[in-house]
């Protein structure tokens, strides 16, 4: 018997579902028969929920098209919260499949009961409780389109157990998507009129101006007009490397980033919202644009950015593409790792057509600048500064993209919080390479303390150290099933990234700072 779980799943492959990172539990067991029969829809545990969700995060960049996840009751939910965070602000298509109690024993209040529409609700668009079995169909095809709508948004559906079981009925149809908002027409004026006034001027950019004919488009402006490409902080994706017109990600601490938009006249906005500070300093600015002349809104975070790009070349008359002779990244120089050397070599050895995530809070700064010469790539960073999500990330772009080389530039201390995604890495032998920046300590911690002029006493350099005792990545990837080498030198570095790019499958290299 065909029962209202394949009703669900079956409305989701049609519409075209090829993916369901799972941690289940008991209320989700009709869900994984469901799986199982669906023949076409691949299920990846994770350890974590958190794993689950940043790796289907990490997919839906990707691919360009929805994830699912499969989780156990409310808390299943919270564990995955933080990455879903970060999903919701990369504009990630995922329809979250959560388990619940069988809708007579909600009320019994058992030790697992919980709200799980606030919870959900906090990172969703949708948020659905099926309401009979009958439902599961017209459920699933609301929950797929809203996850679909314009870049994307999370939907959360929420499943009673004797519903998932009762008899199901055929797939339900799937209404047309929402497309993408329109760009703004005065502000196509004004940006040509910015961008012709000879002022310094630069394109902010976001969303789909970062990729494909977005990108392109930027390039032919920027080459026609001169003005500066600029990107998000936090964008979901990025084309760059050598050829590709050079976008520079905005710097992260606020002082330094305001000094960078104050070199231009006028900024215009395209596929991005006004950039603000990750954190409010009572005497540092926080909305950098705010109360400035000279800004202009093209498309919104939610605009057809690259349709607006494509129109503003046009404007401009911008029809040479952007060219670039390339040059080759030469290798640092041998000697002690520092943050910089080990982006020199990951810039200089990265294959062409990698998906690069460099989530290492403060030993990836380095990266950005070199990534422009680098061979072509994608890039993946983190977006909600939920920290701890590259490896997830990782582990749902190879999925994505079968045959890309994924390389995650990690810190011991964001990478402590999902080791558990090396685990799912090696199960599926996912072509990741793991490069941990290993210094022992919260470094972006210790940056704060001093940027303060704060002294680090005991309580502060306690609850910011990493050293009493050290993390053995060796003995932690090893353990997930990964192999694992440690580099101390440019040249122990140089030669270990080479040998994990050549082999198929996971590997960790822990770059010891």
């Amino acid at each position: 018997m065909l029962t209202a779980a394949d009703t669900l799943i079956a409305t989701a492959h049609a519409a075209g579902l090829e993916i369901c990172f799972a941690n289940p539990g008991t209320t989700e067991m009709p869900l994984v028969v469901a799986l199982e029969r669906a023949r076409g829809v691949r299920a990846v545990l994770g350890l974590h929920e958190n794993v689950c969700t940043g790796a289907a995060d990490g997919y839906a960049r990707v691919a360009g098209r929805p994830a699912s996840t499969l989780l156990h009751l409310g808390p299943g939910l919270g564990n995955g919260l933080a990455n879903l965070h970060n999903a919701r602000r990369a504009h990630s298509p995922i329809v979250n499949l959560i388990g619940e109690h069988a809708s007579w024993h909600i009320a019994a209040d058992a030790p697992l009961t919980m709200d799980i529409e606030a919870v959900a609700g906090s990172v969703s668009a949708l948020v659905r409780r099926i309401a009979s079995p009958e439902d599961s169909g017209p459920a699933m095809a609301e929950a797929w389109r809203a996850a679909t709508a314009r870049r994307g948004a999370i939907a959360t559906l929420i499943c009673p157990h004797d519903f998932q079981t009762a008899p199901g009925g055929p797939p339900a149809a799937v209404a047309p998507s929402v497309p993408l908002d329109p760009w703004d027409e005065s502000g196509l004026a004004s940006a040509v009129q910015a961008l012709r006034s000879g002022e310094p001027a630069a394109l902010f950019l976001g969303g789909t101006a970062l990729y494909g004919d977005g990108l392109a488009a930027a390039g032919r402006v920027a080459r026609r007009s001169g003005c500066a490409l600029l990107a998000e902080l936090g964008f979901a994706k990025m084309e760059s490397g050598s050829g590709l017109p050079p976008v520079l990600r905005l710097p992260y601490f606020p002082e330094v980033a305001a000094a960078a938009l104050g070199h231009y006249r006028h900024v215009i906005l395209v596929g991005a919202k006004p950039p603000v500070s990750f954190f409010g300093y009572p005497d540092k600015p926080a909305r950098y644009l705010e109360g400035r002349e000279g800004v202009i809104r093209l498309a919104g975070q939610d605009g057809d950015a690259a349709a607006a790009l494509v129109a503003l070349a046009e404007a401009l008359g911008a029809r040479e593409p952007w060219t670039q002779p390339a040059e080759p990244l030469p290798m640092p120089a041998d000697g002690p790792l520092d943050a910089a050397a080990i982006c020199g070599v990951l810039a200089a050895l990265q294959p062409r057509d990698a998906i690069v995530i460099p989530t290492a809070v403060t030993s990836a700064q380095p990266y950005a600048p070199l990534a422009c010469r680098a061979a072509p790539h994608l890039q993946l960073v983190l977006t909600g500064g939920a920290i701890g999500e590259g490896p997830a990330l990782a582990a749902g772009a190879a999925l994505a993209a079968p045959g890309r080389k994924v390389i995650n530039l990690e810190a011991d201390g964001s990478g402590a919080y999902l080791p558990q995604a090396l685990w799912t890495q090696a199960r599926e032998g996912l072509d990741v390479v793991t490069i941990i920046c290993s210094n022992g300590r919260y470094r972006i911690l210790r940056l704060e303390l001093e940027r303060a002029g704060i002294p680090a006493g005991p309580v502060a350099t306690a609850l910011t150290g990493l050293d009493n005792p050290r993390l053995d990545w060796i003995a932690i990837a090893s353990g997930f099933g990964v192999p694992a080498s440690r580099a101390t030198t440019v040249d122990e570095l140089a030669g270990a990234l080479g040998r994990a790019l050549a082999e198929p499958g996971p590997a960790l290299i822990e770059a010891m700072l």
